[in-house]
C-alpha cells in the first residue's frame, strides 16, 4: 500500500500522460493490496487499501467507483470497533457527495463523522478539524449561518490546536464573513 501511495503522490509531479499511467499503476498494486488483505481476513487494512483505491479512482475521474469504494470502506469498518477510521472514510463518502452536488448525503456523512469524532477522539486530530471545516462550509453555503458561525470557531480552535495555521486563517475568512 506505501509503495502505491508513493506511486499515486509522485503521479501529480508529472505531465498528463506519464500522471495517467502513473495512477493506474497504483490502481494496479492497491487492487492487489485490497484483494490480500480480503483474502487474510484483516478488516482495518482491508478498509484502508480500499480507500487508498477510491482516492486513486477519484483522481482518475472515476467518481461512481470510488463511491462505491468508500461505501465498502465503510461497510467493512461498521464490523470493527475502530470508530476513528470509520469516521474518516465517512467523511471521504461526505466529500464525495458534497462534490457530487448531494448536500443532504453529505451532511448525513458528515453529522455521522462528528458524533464518532466526538465521541472518541481529542481535538488535537487534524482528521477531526477538516471533519468539522466540511461540516462548517456545507452549513454556510446552504444558508445555515448561525450553525455555520459554530462550527467555524469550532474549526479555529481545532485547526489551532493542531498547529495548521493555514487551517486557522481559512475559519477565521468565513468567520469574518459571516459575523455580523
Amino acid at each position: 500500500m506505501q509503495s502505491a501511495w508513493a506511486t499515486r503522490r509522485a503521479a501529480f509531479d508529472t505531465g498528463d500522460a506519464e500522471k495517467r499511467e502513473l495512477l493506474s499503476r497504483a490502481r494496479r498494486e492497491l487492487t492487489t493490496a485490497v484483494e490480500l488483505c480480503r483474502e487474510a481476513g484483516a478488516p482495518v487494512p482491508h478498509a484502508q487499501a480500499v480507500h487508498l483505491l477510491a482516492n486513486v479512482e477519484l483522481d482518475l475521474g472515476h467518481t461512481g467507483q470510488a463511491g462505491t469504494l468508500w461505501e465498502e470502506a465503510v461497510g467493512i469498518l461498521r464490523g470493527t470497533d475502530d470508530a476513528l477510521q470509520l469516521a474518516h472514510k465517512v467523511r471521504h463518502l461526505g466529500d464525495l457527495h458534497r462534490r457530487c452536488g448531494r448536500p443532504d448525503e453529505a451532511e448525513a456523512c458528515y453529522s455521522e463523522a462528528l458524533d464518532l469524532y466526538r465521541e472518541h477522539d481529542a481535538p488535537g486530530s487534524l482528521d477531526f478539524a477538516n471533519a468539522v471545516s466540511r461540516m462548517a462550509d456545507l452549513k454556510e453555503r446552504s444558508g445555515a449561518s448561525t450553525e455555520a458561525l459554530a462550527l467555524w470557531q469550532e474549526t479555529r480552535d481545532l485547526y489551532a490546536a493542531v498547529d495548521l495555521e493555514q487551517g486557522v486563517e481559512l475559519a477565521e475568512r468565513h468567520l469574518k464573513r459571516l459575523t455580523p
